[in-house]
């Protein structure tokens, strides 16, 4: 073998070679394409998605300001309690106060 079959042999093998990886290049990228079903679907699901996202955030809205309103309401009821017992608590007071001097009127007479 001379130098001129070596160099032609050598590119030959080379082309071979080349071929070879394009071909199996293009198989790969043909058997790895995305279908359009496949993209449409992958839209619809993000719409999804985005919607749950939305429907989410005003759910978290909507029960923050349910939790003030309760909040607030119960610092209400609690201040109104709270003014009730003392209240309450006067009125006892008054109540001994009064049957104090009721048995000592008894008392004296």
């Amino acid at each position: 073998m001379n130098r001129t079959e070596f160099v032609i042999a050598t590119a030959v093998i080379l082309f071979v070679a080349f071929c070879m990886g394009w071909f199996a290049n293009w198989l790969v990228h043909r058997f790895k394409r995305v279908a359009q079903a496949d993209v449409d679907q992958l839209e619809k699901m993000s719409r999804e998605l985005h919607e749950a996202e939305e429907t989410r955030d005003q759910a978290i809205t909507y029960l923050q300001q349910r939790e003030a309103e309760l909040t607030n309401q119960l610092a209400q009821t609690e201040a109104e309690l709270s003014a009730a017992m003392e209240g309450l608590r006067e009125a006892r007071h008054e109540a001994e106060d009064l049957r104090g001097m009721l048995e000592r009127k008894k008392g004296m007479a």
